[in-house]
């Protein structure tokens, strides 16, 4: 019967049959559930103190993750810092967590259970060390902590290494020259106001809203931690090389600071995951720290540092495959 139609009416059936092929197609594609299925489940969020920064920005990310990844329920879980999340991190306890990068390097040096399993997602913002004392205290440098009371950061955080280095390098041994106290930054700046403490020291992103609060109810000061002493800390072997001389602008803690900007050291902090989290998870999750990033940083002053042309730079944590499919997505 084709055969006997013209060749005028030959080519219009053809037409009219690649027009229904072709709708049936799209017909196709739009009702069967091609691709993988969004990401779901529970997973964990390892995060910090109270009143730390890492806990502040995980209940916003939190909330963020709520609506670009709807299927996926976070649950936040609080943590004395940096070195108690990598180990729950690299043994399941969590699924995800921030972490500083020295104590990464710090984590992989020393071979712990799960090191290589532990992966990056981004770089974050970074972490300035504070060493706050009160306003008349006769501390100028570290070296003068010597037989003092001092607040080092509670045993699993980044505080309490970052801390011990910077005693080491300025002369001191942390357990026998200093008199350490083992507390987070939701009770050293009351302890520091009550007189319990001589100086405690700090690690966070810029303002933390605790020193800040202190600075605005109670006369401190921020004491100096020069190239010097960063020097001296980069001798101390691999682990230290993450940290950069940097300084506190003069504005970060107005009523502390005296319109001064006081020299410290800064170091990375990196969003963690392991080897094995699902990929489309891990994209996802990439994706809305750095598309949150203004919308987190409105109430968390350091996460408006994150930046998508650093956020790549995981070192010293091999980037996860989810995130790098997600950097390449953005690539320009």
């Amino acid at each position: 019967m084709f055969a006997s139609l013209s060749r005028a009416a030959r080519r219009r059936v053809l037409a009219a049959s690649a027009a229904l092929l072709a709708l049936c197609g799209v017909l196709v594609w739009w009702l069967a559930p091609f691709g993988a299925p969004a990401p779901s489940g529970t997973v964990t969020f390892s995060t910090g103190v109270p009143t730390g920064v890492y806990q502040r920005y995980g209940e916003l990310l939190k909330q963020a993750l709520a609506t670009d990844l709807p299927e996926v329920s976070i649950r936040l879980k609080d943590s004395e810092g940096s070195q108690q999340n990598l180990a729950r991190v690299a043994t399941g306890e969590a699924d995800f967590t921030v972490a500083t990068a020295d104590a990464v390097a710090q984590y992989q040096r020393e071979r712990r259970p799960g090191f290589e399993r532990l992966r990056g997602c981004a770089r974050l913002y970074d972490d300035y060390v504070q060493l706050v004392v009160r306003k008349g205290s006769e501390i100028r440098e570290p070296q003068d902590l010597r037989g003092l009371r001092v607040g080092v950061g509670q045993d699993g955080s980044g505080v309490r290494l970052i801390a011990d280095r910077v005693l080491a390098a300025a002369g001191l041994t942390p357990t026998r020259d200093v008199e350490p106290v083992s507390a987070g930054i939701d009770t050293m700046p009351g302890l520091l106001q009550r007189g319990d403490l001589d100086a405690f020291f700090w690690s966070g992103g810029l303002p933390t809203h605790a020193v800040q609060g202190l600075s605005e109810r109670f006369p401190i000061r921020l004491i100096p931690l020069d190239a010097a002493l960063v020097d001296r800390l980069h001798q101390a072997g691999d682990a230290t090389r993450h940290y950069r001389s940097a300084v506190i602008p003069a504005d970060a803690y107005t009523k502390a600071q005296d319109g001064q900007q006081v020299e410290t050291l800064a170091v990375a902090n990196l969003l963690v995951t392991t080897v094995e989290a699902d990929r489309d998870l891990v994209e996802g999750f990439t994706r809305t720290v750095i598309r949150s990033r203004d919308r987190i940083g409105g109430q968390v002053h350091p996460a408006q540092l994150v930046d998508l042309r650093t956020a790549v730079y995981t070192e010293p944590l091999k980037l996860h495959e989810g995130a790098r499919r997600y950097y390449r997505s953005v690539k320009p």
